[in-house]
């Protein structure tokens, strides 16, 4: 039976029923069950720089848009210092908020040890005045250098605990700096008391900077991932695991126009990325990872050869393993083509068969034996296309059909071959390496105008250029203009 002492909220606990907080943070609440329980208090841990007091200003934020009213607790930062800087990065007037009384900056930073009962208790009238639902201490490890004995510190925790958050139903977070180069968080003792402990991290990935979040523990909740990669670009943002997106009124596709010296990509981020765009006759290579899927790569590559292909220009594809022209096909109608423009201006390049005998008029067999035989084929029906439409072609290189084919030998001859060309007619080419063969990747380089990365850590998709040398950029799907389209943040 259950026990008629339990009160309304662990009756809620007792049946499952956990009245959830928005964190504020995007892409953390869908892996939370929606958010902090209610009346929870969460240690926010990291090394300085990592990206906690961004979080925490988040949380109040939030809650502002909710109708919560919440108090920022400040031991380590002046004031003006943090309304200055947070809302100019949050975009939001922390100063205004004040003024109406939705939330509230307590300034502590010259505390003396005589003075923390007394600030104790500033801290709960400020809560109870405002009927703050959300409180933040910036920072518990400042707080608790003001004490000679741990006791002191216990009774902090305490008041924090049963006072503000139990009794009064405020869910709190509370900031702790954990040493550099250290796993120990504070004393230990108020990891052990808290609802939920999350750590920060800074750390590199291939010598860029790469943050990612750890949700050690969240009493009352079934976390669907524990570690997220995120940035503070703009904010706070964490990463959900990459996934596809369903495109619910599609729309035909519109092509970005090119600069003088450099053809678009069809994507506005990775154009801002690479500087405008790819090289009027370049050469880029995109190396993917092991754990790249077809579909990942795509997301950068269709984009691509619509933005060609929908504005009447030539694209050939010689395609990787796995892919084949009714897969390029099928790109070519999400983007919102037609058939007379993929039979017009795609051309696929196939190796002939004993299960390839035929082919569509678009398609372009070769006999797989020769290479150089099979490259003059291809040149004369590139020749073909370049007269057809008056304008230059992009090309879409599968390395390990290529290699397949030929050996990577000469797959290294034919992509410096084909390099050239495209210098003289000011095509573009694209070549995708994965992850096997990497040492090829690294040969070419040498003849790569542009060389990409995409690899995934914590499930989220990253993108960074290896020359021009980028920091890394987080890669999700857009879907907002009726066709996918990679949305690019970079991580800072």
């Amino acid at each position: 039976m259950v026990n008629l002492f339990l009160g309304l909220n662990g009756l809620k606990r007792f049946l499952g029923l956990v009245e959830r907080v928005k964190c504020g943070v995007e892409g953390l609440d869908e892996v939370v069950e929606g958010g902090f329980p209610k009346g929870s208090l969460i240690l926010l841990a990291g090394e300085p720089g990592t990206g906690k007091t961004v979080f925490s200003m988040e949380f109040l934020v939030k809650g502002v848009e909710l109708n919560e009213s919440g108090v920022y607790v400040s031991f380590a930062e002046a004031k003006n210092t943090l309304i200055n800087n947070f809302s100019r990065h949050l975009n939001v007037d922390l100063a205004k908020l004040e003024v109406e009384g939705k939330i509230k900056i307590l300034d502590f930073t010259a505390m003396k040890e005589e003075s923390v009962s007394a600030i104790l208790e500033s801290i709960l009238a400020e809560v109870k005045a405002l009927n703050a639902k959300r409180l933040v201490i910036d920072s518990f490890s400042a707080l608790a250098q003001a004490f000679k004995e741990p006791i002191d510190v216990r009774i902090v925790v305490h008041t924090v605990l049963s006072r503000i958050v139990r009794e009064m139903g405020c869910t709190t977070i509370m900031i702790e700096e954990a040493p550099i180069g250290e796993s120990k968080i504070g004393l230990g003792m108020e990891e052990f008391v808290a609802d939920g402990l999350i750590r920060l991290r800074a750390s590199e990935l291939d010598k860029r900077l790469f943050r990612d979040l750890e949700i050690v523990k969240l009493r009352g909740t079934r976390l669907s991932e524990r570690k997220l990669a995120f940035t503070l670009e703009g904010g706070f943002k964490a990463f959900t695991p990459f996934k596809l997106k369903p495109v619910e009124k599609p729309s035909r596709f519109k092509p970005i126009p090119d600069k003088p010296d450099k053809y678009s990509t069809g994507v506005k981020d990775l154009d801002g990325m690479l500087e405008g765009g790819l090289l009027k006759g370049s050469m880029v290579l995109l190396e993917l990872d092991e754990k790249i899927s077809t579909i990942m790569y795509h997301l950068l590559v269709a984009p691509m050869a619509a933005n060609f292909v929908l504005q009447g220009r030539g694209v050939l594809v010689v395609p990787s393993s796995g892919v084949d022209p009714a897969l390029f096909h099928k790109y070519i109608n999400v983007y919102g083509g037609v058939e007379d423009e993929w039979r017009r201006y795609a051309r696929f390049i196939v190796a002939r068969s004993p299960l390839k005998t035929e082919a569509e008029p678009n398609i372009i067999m070769v006999g797989g034996e020769d290479w150089k035989v099979d490259l003059s084929k291809v040149v004369e029906a590139v020749n073909k296309l370049n007269v057809e439409t008056g304008k230059p072609n992009f090309s879409i290189v599968g390395v390990d059909t290529l290699i397949t084919l030929y050996g990577k030998g000469n797959c290294e001859k034919i992509l410096n071959l084909t390099a050239t060309m495209a210098r003289k007619t000011e095509a573009s080419i694209i070549a995708i390496v994965k992850a096997s063969y990497r040492d090829l990747a690294v040969k070419l380089s040498s003849i790569a105008d542009i060389y990409l990365r995409l690899t995934r850590e914590h499930g989220c998709l990253l993108l960074y250029g290896v020359k021009p040398r980028t920091g890394l950029y987080g890669v999700e799907m857009d879907v907002s203009k009726g066709y996918p389209l990679p949305k690019l943040t970079p991580i800072i």
